[in-house]
């Protein structure tokens, strides 16, 4: 009994095609964690920026208050 070499090509496209799918979705998570990696930079540098900021408001609070006498 021999096998049609038609059925030996769907096997290798089926294996292909897994191969495939395997190198895009490795390629598809690593890009997806460098997105997550770099809104985690913007986040973070916000998070200082705000932090930043209410050091500065309450500076300028103290200042005021030292300059009324309260």
């Amino acid at each position: 009994m021999t096998i049609p070499i038609w059925v030996y090509a769907v096997v290798v496209g089926i294996v292909v095609s897994a191969l495939m799918a395997l190198k895009t979705g490795r390629e598809e998570r690593l890009m997806e964690m460098e997105n997550i990696e770099q809104e985690g930079e913007i986040y973070m540098k916000r998070l200082e920026r705000e932090k930043e900021l209410k050091e500065e408001l309450k500076e300028e609070l103290k200042e005021e208050l030292k300059a009324t006498g309260e």
